[in-house]
């Protein structure tokens, strides 16, 4: 089946109590290990290309990319979602060049100006049978050119929610409640340690969460920062060279409770670089000869593709669901 949109994935998700996965692309190894899990399982999938993988990798070659992983996979549903997009010119761009979704992004901004530049890009995606993602809260982390302090996060206003999503039009709605961009969402004051002196980081706020649904029934909700960061990668860089002390993502069983509330879309970008850097490293260290790049590549493909297997079965749900 050709790209589709969002929109009756998100349906069968929140009819089903399971989650689409949104997985960052930026290279060909990191499509392909996304893509063959979800074939595999029978899972639909959305790949979102942020303003930094667009920069990196090129506009054309990332669609191309994507077309080809349709090609090969024509039996499960694919979206094609612009992730943070910071401005009108940015969506149009994506809506113009093949995307299927974009999300706009100007939860930074106050509520009416969030609300008419969200308004702005659903008008012409609409016009261009394109699905929009808006915003409101902030999350704290880094991803790409997304940079929120720690104490300047915000969480969504549950009274807001429904002005905002009428007024605008938007098709689903990313919401503030406690997760984090990057693989450090939380720094060791925020947590407390368990009796192994690993970082445990506080809950998710899943009154606002719940709040938001009774404001809005059946609407999609999206949870951005949503990387659990796991610790056997985490140790696997440090032991390997690295060095990312207190690294510490967002319990799997929250994001699962998540899913099976009103959240449709949940987004994983850390835990496939952290797979991937381990994987790599690792080899490095074990194969000091080698420098054919299909050499290392080929392990790490495999590690994105089975930690996002994990994912579609353990945190999404969404396995058989194609």
């Amino acid at each position: 089946m050709p790209l589709v949109t969002t929109t009756e994935m998100f349906k069968k998700a929140y009819d089903g109590g399971y989650a689409v996965g949104a997985f960052n692309v930026n290279n060909m190894e990191i499509v392909q290990g996304i893509t063959e899990a979800a074939g595999e399982l029978k899972s639909p999938v959305i790949l979102q290309v942020s303003k930094g993988a667009r920069a990196y990798a090129n506009h054309t070659y990332l669609v191309k990319l994507v077309e080809a992983a349709v090609i090969e996979n024509p039996d499960i549903p694919i979206a094609l979602h612009l992730d943070h997009g910071d401005s009108f010119e940015t969506c149009k761009s994506c809506i113009d060049g093949g995307f299927t979704s974009v999300m706009i992004d100007a939860s930074s901004k106050p509520f009416e100006e969030n609300i008419e530049i969200t308004k702005k890009v659903v008008e012409y995606a609409h016009a261009h049978g394109v699905v929009v993602e808006a915003e409101l809260g902030t999350l704290a982390g880094i991803e790409d050119e997304v940079v929120v302090e720690a104490g300047q996060e915000s969480y969504t206003h549950p009274e807001e929610v429904e002005e905002f999503v009428s007024r605008t039009g938007c098709d689903s709605l990313a919401i503030a409640i406690g997760t984090s961009h990057g693989a450090y969402k939380f720094t060791a004051e925020q947590c407390t340690r368990n009796e192994k002196g690993i970082l445990v980081p506080p809950p998710l706020r899943f009154d606002v969460l719940e709040e938001c649904i009774k404001r809005l029934p059946g609407f999609p909700i999206v949870l951005h920062g949503s990387s659990s960061v796991p610790q056997d990668f985490v140790k696997m860089i440090n032991d390997f060279g690295g060095s990312m002390p207190d690294a510490v993502g967002i319990p799997e069983e929250q994001l699962r409770k998540a899913a099976q509330l009103a959240v449709c879309k949940i987004n994983i970008d850390s835990d496939i670089r952290i797979a991937m850097t381990g994987t790599i490293r690792k080899y490095f260290a074990e194969h000091p000869d080698h420098f054919d790049p299909r050499q290392y590549l080929k392990p790490a493909r495999q590690a994105v593709k089975d930690m996002v297997a994990h994912k579609i079965v353990h945190v999404l749900g969404s396995d058989g669901k194609a």
